[in-house]
């Protein structure tokens, strides 16, 4: 806020208003005798308002600002940016751009998100983004430091609104069922194998090239990932590491690089024949063949990313601590490996329950 001269009509006094380490005050300046105009006040205290608006920074526009994050703090991430982008320009700069950033308050934000016809996990996207440039705002000076007010909007879920299914897991059973089923797929099921028994997101089994493997020590070094077909870095500092491999999953390599038609240290492990081995097969014909895998084996629908919550869930079962699940799952947090990923199998809580002290209870015959 720039400042400026007011008039108080009940007094009939001219008041300076302006802004004090963010805190808004005023002061009387002068009466309506002494200046009979708004114009006689302000020029009769440019000094005043000289004084008071020499490192008043103006507040930008809502385009304004996101032109500016675009530059200097937008991830790098391909896929982080694409999702950024996907909010900034269908939602937010269509019905915020042309306004202030000081205009994104949080009632105004709140009803508005409450009236889009979008479920309650994207309207917190949106909410998470409008947050960020709320606070690039507050790093880059334009408005005072303070609570970020989009901390203050709520989002609901709305009446009607599905909850959202949990993750499917997998038994050993049903693991050895799907591996059945693709046997006429050698190629989807060596990256089943090692998706599962790495506790990989697919897009970096995906970005997996031969020269990436350590055959002597049985590790394999992880450095990139592939999300629509775009190369880029691992999704997190964490995730990039050097990870032990099973044997069996050393086995299944072993077994598809005999047969593969790319086996160069450059090539991907699980490359396309139709691109020639120029790029990593599609995620649509991974998602085809495993759902028609998963319903032949009778495990019903299935997403590649329930081999990673399965992953988590069979570590936990083998009595793994908490540390070292957070370690393979390559987590900054703890509590995502935690709260996030894995479920109790059923057997697995059976035999919880049974190793508890064995009580009966004794009723006495009436």
């Amino acid at each position: 806020m720039k400042a400026h001269i007011v008039p108080s009509n009940t007094r009939g006094t001219w008041k300076l208003r302006y802004l004090e380490n963010g805190v808004r005050r005023e002061k009387q300046v002068g009466t309506f005798r002494d200046w009979p105009t708004k114009a006689d006040a302000e020029k009769a205290n440019a000094h005043l308002l000289d004084l008071y608006n020499k490192n008043v920074v103006e507040v930008p526009t809502v385009e304004a600002l996101v032109e500016r994050y675009r530059v200097e703090a937008m991830p790098e991430r391909k896929s982080t940016r694409r999702g950024y982008e996907t909010w900034i320009r269908n939602y937010i700069l269509p019905r915020w751009g042309t306004l202030k950033l000081t205009d994104l308050k949080a009632d105004p934000v709140e009803v508005w998100l409450k009236e889009l016809p979008l479920a309650s996990k994207t309207k917190r996207n949106i909410k998470g983004i409008l947050a960020i440039l709320w606070t690039f705002g507050m790093k880059k000076e334009f408005v005072p430091l303070g609570r970020n007010p989009m901390d203050l909007v709520t989002i609901r879920k709305q009446r009607g609104e599905k909850r959202r299914l949990p993750m499917k897991d997998l038994t050993v059973e049903q693991f050895q069922a799907l591996l059945t089923a693709l046997e006429s797929n050698p190629e989807l099921q060596t990256m089943v194998i090692v998706t599962l028994k790495s506790g990989l997101r697919i897009s970096e089994t995906r970005g997996l090239q031969w020269k990436d493997i350590d055959w002597f020590a049985k590790t394999v070094t992880l450095e990139r990932g592939v999300v629509k077909q775009d190369v880029d870095d691992v999704k997190t500092e964490d995730s990039a590491r050097t990870m032990p491999l099973a044997d069996d999953v050393i086995i299944a390599l072993t077994q598809w690089k005999q047969v593969s038609e790319f086996t160069r240290p450059e090539d991907w492990i699980f490359a396309s024949p139709w691109k020639l081995g120029r790029q990593p097969v599609s995620y649509s014909w991974i998602w085809y063949g495993v759902s028609m895998a998963g319903r032949a084996a009778g495990i019903g629908h299935l997403s590649s990313h329930a081999f990673r919550n399965a992953f988590r869930t069979w570590l936990d079962a083998n009595g793994n601590t908490p540390g070292v699940q957070q370690k393979m799952m390559r987590h900054a947090d703890i509590r995502t490996t935690m709260n996030h990923y894995g479920t109790a199998l059923k057997a697995d809580m059976r035999r919880a329950s049974n190793s508890l002290p064995q009580v009966s209870a004794g009723f006495k015959a009436s």
